[in-house]
């Protein structure tokens, strides 16, 4: 198949007299071509038909959405005007030729021909809304955004940057996870029993293993019991909570101590710190007096980092808009990648939006959340399989159709075939990656917005951001709020042993409902892509490059050579 351009359907169309509105229209006729596999040719002959039959229609923007609705979309996934499309659904037999009819037998030796490649369904009909909602109707305000592929972030040497990846995508391109599948999440587990006593166990287990950490970079001899009654200057060690149910504030931080140190909560004055940043939760260090026994007043806090790149696209959902159920962002996502080319594909969910407004309505829907996502994947796979690039799948608890707890096992995809299997992984929620060298630490779960609601902070300069991202760094945890947010269904046992970072890793993909960004905190590039799709309106991903390489010791890492962008979608 020859790559379709502008220039290849403007002298089709004017074979046929075919005017148009403007150049966008002919960019959206190219992604509409490589969604659905045509030629040149066949895409103008598919225009020609359908405005034949509606006189005086001319082709804009607005009626090419019209076109693509009706043509390309249809339920049985064949045109009713030409039927040009009849060859991208596998022909049904009756039961007497079933017999007769026997599937082609692909192996490594006699592998799928491009004829009988080009029979499997393209992503837009596998994504077309009518199956599994005949009501649904596209976007009028996502169709109708404007700015669409405009950089909005750029981070490091971007300047004369190629966004693609190599001749051959995924080639040699190594995705594991970092612990190896024996110490990862891998499959789904009984959740809700937990007990109150496990879960104190974890949380001590916490302040313990940090503290010693810290202890240690900073050299400190001796730790002392917060609450006791001290007229000299101690160290003491603890979590940072706060003394009621509301947000935490100045006046309302309590120190509890871990085991060693009697495990007790004592009320902590900030007063005499320059600057600070703390959380609930928070693992920390400080210094001070507590010369009545009954508040700790601290005149230091300890901080510290801990410092344990290939093309690399990034996308997070919602993947509809949140006025209609097509999957129009997804498709357009596709066409990027198809376009690109990047080795990896880091996709975060959620696929199917337990918030989004039409499915919180179920009448809409007239297939299972769980039939929609695999028709929501299959399209991925096979609409990036020319491309080569591997594939990443991490969920989200908005996704409604998989468990809801965190850490998030991951999906799975049973009816995945054994060629579609090679290129993909599927992680946990949260979980640490090893690619070529480079390890990504990656998270669907909002800390950074969770956090932002119940930081307090003074002296420390006003990117927030920054702040949290050190804080996750710092306490080496992907979720380390104590108590986590309503929404949160945590499983503190584990979240023990899935839940931390093992490393602090070269890239940390956080996404989140604030501001897309990229970012340099302590020798770690964070990255919120944003999310694809906002309310009703297209959102952003990212894209990047590095220079991928081994892995170093702990104090020794290098750090890898990364330019990031955020792009609209």
């Amino acid at each position: 198949m020859d790559q379709v351009t502008a220039e290849s359907l403007k002298e089709e169309m004017e074979m046929f007299s075919v005017s148009y509105e403007d150049d966008a229209v002919l960019d959206k006729m190219v992604e509409q071509c490589i969604c659905n596999r045509l030629e040149a040719n066949e895409m103008v002959n598919e225009w020609v038909a359908f405005s034949s039959t509606k006189k005086g229609l001319k082709l804009t923007i607005n009626t090419l959405q019209q076109f693509e609705h009706e043509v390309m979309q249809t339920p049985n996934g064949s045109s009713k005007y030409v039927g040009i499309f009849v060859f991208l659904i596998p022909q049904q037999h009756s039961s007497s030729e079933s017999g007769s009819q026997k599937r082609a037998l692909t192996t490594p030796e006699h592998p799928r021909s491009k004829r009988s490649a080009a029979l499997l369904p393209s992503p837009s009909l596998l994504l077309s809304p009518a199956s599994f909602s005949p009501s649904a109707t596209p976007s009028q305000k996502y169709s109708q955004r404007g700015a669409k592929g405009e950089v909005v972030v750029t981070f490091g040497a971007v300047q004369g940057t190629r966004w693609v990846g190599r001749k051959d995508p995924g080639a040699g391109v190594q995705v594991e996870l970092l612990e190896g599948p024996e110490n990862s999440l891998c499959c789904s587990y009984k959740f809700m029993f937990q007990r109150l006593r496990d879960v104190h166990n974890v949380l001590a287990e916490k302040i313990e293993d940090l503290g010693k950490s810290l202890i240690s970079h900073f050299k400190i001899e001796e730790l002392s019991c917060a609450s006791l009654p001290a007229q000299d200057t101690i160290s003491v060690l603890g979590q940072v909570c706060c003394d009621g149910n509301g947000k935490l504030n100045a006046k309302s931080v309590l120190l509890e101590a871990g085991p060693d140190q009697g495990g007790q909560q004592v009320p902590v004055d900030l007063s005499e710190l320059k600057e600070y940043s703390l959380f609930p939760g928070q693992v920390v260090v400080m210094e001070g007096m507590n010369a009545t026994g009954e508040r700790f007043v601290a005149s230091k806090l300890y901080d510290v980092s801990y410092k344990f790149p290939l093309s690399v696209l990034v996308a997070c959902g919602p993947y509809m808009p949140s006025d209609s159920l097509t999957f129009d962002p997804l498709l357009d996502l596709i066409s990027v990648i198809v376009r690109d080319r990047p080795d990896v594909c880091l996709l975060l969910g959620p696929f199917v939006d337990s918030k989004h407004e039409k499915i919180e309505v179920l009448f809409h829907v007239t297939e299972t959340f769980e039939a929609i996502f695999s028709r929501c994947i299959e399209s991925i796979v096979d609409g990036t399989r020319s491309v080569g690039c591997h594939l990443v799948f991490v969920p989200s608890q908005r996704d409604i159709h998989h468990h809801f707890i965190y850490p998030q096992p991951p999906f799975t995809l049973p009816s995945l075939r054994k060629e579609q299997i090679q290129r993909v992984t599927l992680v946990s929620d949260p979980c640490t990656l090893l690619i070529n060298g480079v390890t990504f630490g990656l998270t669907s779960t909002d800390i950074l917005f969770h956090i932002s609601a119940e930081e307090i902070s003074s002296g420390t300069g006003s990117d927030r951001f920054s702040r949290i991202l050190k804080h996750m760094l710092t306490q080496r945890s992907y979720y380390p709020l104590y108590p986590p947010v309503e929404e949160v269904n945590m499983d503190y046992e584990k979240f023990q042993s899935f839940g931390q970072m093992p490393l602090t890793p070269d890239v940390l993909i956080i996404p989140s409902e604030l501001r897309y960004f990229v970012k340099d905190v302590v020798g770690c590039v964070c990255v919120n892509p944003g999310r694809l799709t906002k309310g009703q309106v297209g959102g952003t991903y990212s894209r990047m490059l590095l220079q991928h390489g081994a892995s170093s010791e702990v104090g020794q890492r290098v750090s890898p050579c990364l330019a990031a962008q955020v792009v609209k979608i």
